[in-house]
């Protein structure tokens, strides 16, 4: 089989030219950073976690009526998704006080917002993605008037979704990032749709009784059995890679 043209690589996924025009293939890495990438090890099994809990939360997203770019899973490491062209912004919504916003404001870490904030961020590493506002995002043509509203409403709408779901697998979803892209269709019609992941990679998950960490924060803070929260998240989604997680060490699905 002819190797696939590499499109882009990222801290944590690796896009192909897809199958079709129109389509990109969408691959999950090991690989895991942190504070603009100062950091960086491996999470043994993440890739294949990521992919299939991105899966199921895009699939449910798409069926509340939230268009997305998921289209179809190909195998354990990757996904088919659509090609749209990536809105340069890190949409970020929190439910609980955590990360930057506890050091930003000098907040205690746990404090529950008394609604939730949306904030927006410069995707850009050099630059360490700083936090931006819609002044700047219109100024500088990032996006107009009308995305944002669009962006706002989605954001909030699939925070009120997640938050209910993870709920009930007695998880607290403390905050996520979400990315957006424009996606043109057969009509040459441009519409907003939600791209990348969704994941422990993104998300602050905690347990719902003991605030104990099930995401990336374990990575960062040093705190151990990573692998182990990533599993109990998918294990608590009920979507645990067939017979459980394996496919640990291989890149042999790239072609």
């Amino acid at each position: 089989m002819s190797r696939r043209k590499q499109l882009y690589e990222g801290k944590a996924k690796i896009l192909f030219e897809g199958p079709e025009p129109g389509t990109i293939v969408q691959y999950f890495k090991d690989d895991a950073t942190a504070f603009n990438n100062k950091k960086k090890g491996i999470i043994t099994g993440k890739g294949v976690l990521n992919n299939r809990i991105s899966e199921f939360l895009m699939m449910r997203l798409e069926e509340m009526g939230i268009q997305t770019h998921f289209i179809r899973r190909l195998n354990m490491r990757e996904q088919l998704v659509r090609e749209v062209e990536i809105v340069p912004l890190e949409v970020v919504v929190r439910n609980v006080v955590a990360g930057s916003l506890a050091t930003r404001f000098g907040l205690a870490e746990g404090q529950v917002l008394p609604r939730s904030i949306v904030e927006y961020y410069y995707k850009n590493d050099e630059l360490g993605d700083p936090m931006v506002s819609e002044e700047h995002i219109t100024a500088f043509g990032w996006a107009d008037t009308r995305d944002l509203d669009d962006i706002m409403s989605m954001a909030l709408r699939v925070n009120d979704y997640l938050s209910g779901l993870f709920l009930g697998v007695g998880i607290k979803l403390v905050d996520f990032k979400l990315e957006f892209g424009r996606h043109w269709n057969e009509h040459e019609e441009m519409r907003l749709i939600l791209a990348d992941e969704i994941s422990p990679d993104c998300c602050r998950l905690w347990d719902l009784k003991t605030n104990e960490k099930m995401d990336k924060d374990r990575f960062r803070r040093d705190l151990g059995n990573v692998e182990e929260a990533y599993q109990e998240v998918a294990r608590r989604l009920g979507i645990l890679p067939e017979g459980g997680p394996r496919d640990l060490k291989g890149s042999g699905t790239i072609q």
